[in-house]
């Protein structure tokens, strides 16, 4: 179904495996379309509940593709709008998924490949997983991943890494946000394995309230619209079937429906 990704499905997770290693998963013009499109198959998908995005090989993604670089650099400002916002459109669908989402990072992800980290829900990396906003050093900037990378790290940090292009450890990514977890490079599936089980003991309808809640109070004052606001939608979800049935499994020291099915 797909030329540059591979989806292996395990009970109700779904490993989005980026398949191009020869050149270390760097994003062309067909990489970007097929996320895009994998995302929105996984998304609609009631058998999966939790979504790994992975890369085959020694890297998890060299960011973009030199051929696509060089189509780039000689291309009108019409057609780099045109890409560009393939691009823009592709790391949204990531983000704005309705089931959780785990990167599972081995290597480098640099420039393209630290954005598509950051706008996953969590990060689990290994301990040699290296990072980069390294776009200045091309004569460019990092754009389009900016709101996913200012929404992990800050715009503290990204002052710096926008403009130094510095790598960035694992152990330095956790510290600034931009990782959930680090693990030694055998333990990564372990890891991810780990996250994974956590997030299948939450209630689907609820963590997709919870990511939809974080959007909307982002950045918003305390004040009476924001307390309205979550007074309503704590309301609402007690209301859902989901609700009532994980606060009467507590009272009835039983698993609630999502745990059994």
């Amino acid at each position: 179904m797909f030329e540059t990704l591979e989806i292996v499905h395990a009970g109700k997770v779904a490993t989005l495996w980026m398949n191009r290693p020869e050149v270390f998963n760097a994003f062309n013009e067909r990489l970007i379309a097929e996320l895009a499109d994998a995302c929105r198959m996984l998304d609609s998908d009631p058998r999966v509940r939790v979504v790994v995005l992975a890369g085959r090989g020694t890297h998890f993604s060299a960011g973009a593709d030199l051929n696509w670089m060089r189509r780039a650099a000689t291309a009108s400002e019409a057609d780099n709008l045109t890409d560009a916002h393939r691009f823009a459109a592709m790391l949204r669908t990531l983000s704005e998924l309705s089931k959780p989402t785990i990167a599972r990072i081995q290597g480098a992800a640099l420039g393209g490949g630290t954005g598509l980290a950051a706008a996953c829900d969590m990060v689990v990396a290994s301990s040699d997983a290296v990072f980069s906003t390294s776009e200045v050093r091309f004569g460019i900037i990092p754009a389009v991943i900016s709101p996913y990378v200012l929404r992990a790290v800050g715009p503290r940090h990204a002052l710096r890494y926008f403009q130094t292009a510095e790598r960035i450890s694992a152990e330095r990514a956790m510290a600034i946000g931009l990782v959930s977890e680090v693990t030694q490079p055998e333990g990564l599936d372990t890891g991810v394995a780990a996250l994974v089980e956590q997030l299948l003991m939450g209630a689907p309808s609820a963590q997709k309230a919870a990511k939809d809640l974080i959007a909307a109070i982002q950045g918003q004052p305390i004040n009476d619209a924001t307390v309205d606001e979550t007074a309503r939608r704590i309301a609402r979800q007690r209301a859902t079937p989901e609700g009532r049935d994980g606060i009467a499994a507590f009272l009835d020291k039983r698993p609630p429906a999502w745990r059994s099915d």
